[in-house]
């Protein structure tokens, strides 16, 4: 699955509903009351999913009746007000509740029969990679590409059926994978039944195997290549390590292809560019991509739901 919706006017009241559904209304009972929790949650998805910033965001709503009809906003607020918003909703707390209820179509304890957890870097700034490379191809008098010393890094972990991201951290990297794969799949494993988790060598270690299988239950397919390969015939430190060795599921493996499309739909549709600063702005804003991309795909289950039953209604005699 490629394709997602190209309205704002829908992200922006699928986030509306969902942050009534998550959040409480003010938070707090001295707060002005202005503006909703709510309200401002679907302010901030619209900034993501129009690609644009605090500033750009509060002119288009200014622009644009139909947006703020949606959200039943009746004064737009100050782009400050929305920046103060993204640092208390986008918190770990907060965007756990709000990512479980962009998840909301898998009910808690639902069965995922499949799912698969992977990472990627982010671009970090406005920086052009043509002037980068030009640049360097003058002083080194060869075209070479630009090298970051630290970047944004996100990892998730999805529902291989529906490209539903069910939970996800943010980071900085580069930095290996194989530390972070329990922080990953806890907060899925607690809410959702999984039977099945890919995930790449990176993540290959006995001590993860047994996370998975022992606390949760869960079957982890990952090729055992970390360390020196094995001498012929050697089996591998590790009971789970040995038994991928011997009789990996290559068949089932390979699905593990749709964590890297929900990567591309994330660059391709929301952009690879995390325009903050500092660290905790660059995992909010990294949230804030992962709770969009989500929203989206609501509404593709929903429009898949309704053409389903449109043709059951036709072959019903």
């Amino acid at each position: 699955m490629s394709t997602t919706t190209k309205s704002p006017k829908r992200v922006a009241t699928v986030a509306y509903r969902v942050g009534k559904r998550s959040l409480a209304p003010y938070n707090s009972r001295y707060s002005p009351q202005k503006y909703t929790q709510a309200q401002l949650f679907a302010c901030l998805v619209l900034k993501s999913f129009l690609k644009t910033d605090y500033r750009g965001v509060v002119q288009i709503l200014n622009d644009c009746r139909d947006l703020r009809a949606a959200i039943e906003l009746k004064h737009v607020p100050h782009f400050t007000t929305l920046q103060k918003a993204s640092r208390r909703l986008l918190r770990s707390t907060p965007a756990s509740q709000l990512l479980h209820g962009t998840a909301r179509a898998l009910k808690r304890g639902t069965k995922i029969k499949l799912a698969a957890m992977d990472s990627t870097g982010l671009e970090a700034g406005h920086i052009s990679r043509y002037f980068v490379r030009r640049k360097r191809s003058k002083q080194l008098e060869t075209a070479e590409q630009t090298h970051y010393r630290r970047w944004p890094k996100l990892a998730v972990a999805c529902d291989c059926s529906n490209h539903m991201i069910l939970s996800a951290v943010g980071g900085r990297g580069p930095g290996v994978d194989v530390n972070q794969f329990e922080r990953i799949l806890t907060p899925a494993a607690e809410r959702y039944a999984i039977q099945s988790i890919l995930a790449d060598a990176g993540y290959d270690s006995e001590s993860n195997h047994r996370f998975a299988r022992q606390q949760y239950h869960i079957e982890t397919i990952i090729p055992p290549k970390r360390g020196r390969p094995p001498l012929s015939g050697k089996p591998l430190k590790g009971t789970y390590r040995e038994e991928m060795r011997i009789g990996f599921n290559r068949k089932t493996y390979g699905q593990r292809w749709q964590v890297e499309t929900v990567m591309s739909m994330i660059k391709r549709n929301l952009g690879e560019t995390v325009y903050a600063r500092s660290y905790w702005s660059q995992c909010r804003e990294m949230m804030l991509l992962v709770l969009t991309h989500n929203l989206a795909i609501i509404l593709w289950l929903i429009r898949k739901l309704f053409y389903r039953a449109s043709r059951a209604h036709l072959y019903v005699r």
